[in-house]
């Protein structure tokens, strides 16, 4: 819903007048979330597309200065830069997912292997029934891996079960941002020890970038977290106290986080677009 109000003074940042309102093109593509678009729109775009970019994420602390968000805001501000790119479609964010080894730390929420599986499999087949044959994940979050390929596997065991001769095939991929060249060269480049595997410089960089009113530093001890193998949420909190591995993230800064964000928005919108054409 579009608020309008009648006295231009008194207008929110972000909102439009009554006669900007009637002048602007009913549903152009300046918004690529689904979540903002209406159905007939998506129809349309359905005529010549059938690609959509699904960013998906976890709910769970990211350390003193991480925000608990951070694994699905960033893959969400990096699919709808790489959507608004490519003129793609952006799903609503799956923002909880494979999180329990957190579960010592406030406020982390986890989904069972279970759930996610049948989340991502209902997202898909939902989807598909409108005519989306091509899912691209966007994925910020290593715990997701496993149990999303998985869930892969039990659609594609569906549709070949139950396989239709007018249903289209369908196609399933999962991109995680940091896995581009660039990112790993930058990492390399802007945190040569430090960088880590959980509360990383980078993802807090991004964070950062795009919410810099969230921006605070702590001090830390070890500087450098430790690294080292985990089993359950509270042997994760014995080995790892402050919630961190391997990383300092005091290193990150917003400008670092800008440069992470146009790179890996550059390298996620190409592989879509070389994807979705095979």
């Amino acid at each position: 819903m579009i608020q309008i109000y009648g006295v231009p003074g008194d207008l929110p940042a972000g909102l439009i007048s009554a006669a900007d309102a009637s002048s602007a093109k009913p549903e152009e593509f300046r918004f690529v979330q689904l979540q903002l678009k209406t159905w007939q729109f998506v129809d349309d775009y359905l005529k010549s597309k059938t690609g959509i970019m699904i960013p998906i994420g976890s709910t769970e602390q990211h350390g003193p200065t991480g925000l608990i968000g951070t694994d699905a805001l960033t893959a969400e501000m990096i699919a709808r830069g790489a959507g608004e790119k490519v003129g793609a479609l952006v799903a609503p964010t799956i923002s909880v997912g494979m999180a329990q080894h957190h579960l010592a730390f406030a406020g982390s929420v986890t989904l069972r292997p279970t759930t996610l599986i049948a989340v991502v499999r209902d997202t898909v087949v939902s989807l598909a029934r409108h005519g989306f044959t091509r899912f691209f994940f966007v994925n910020g979050h290593g715990g997701n891996i496993a149990t999303v390929t998985a869930a892969f596997s039990e659609i594609y065991a569906e549709r070949s079960m139950e396989r239709m001769s007018n249903q289209p095939s369908i196609k399933c991929a999962l991109r995680n941002w940091w896995d581009g060249p660039g990112i790993r060269a930058l990492q390399k480049e802007l945190y040569p020890s430090g960088e880590g595997s959980h509360a990383t410089a980078s993802e807090v960089a991004l964070t950062w970038y795009k919410y810099p009113e969230t921006m605070q530093r702590k001090d830390m001890e070890p500087r450098i977290a430790p690294n080292g193998s985990f089993a359950d949420a509270e042997d994760y909190r014995r080995v790892f106290p402050d919630g961190r591995i391997g990383s300092d993230p005091n290193q990150a800064t917003p400008e670092h986080g800008k440069r992470f964000y146009d790179t890996a928005v550059d390298e996620v919108a190409a592989d879509y677009e070389k994807w979705v054409a095979r």
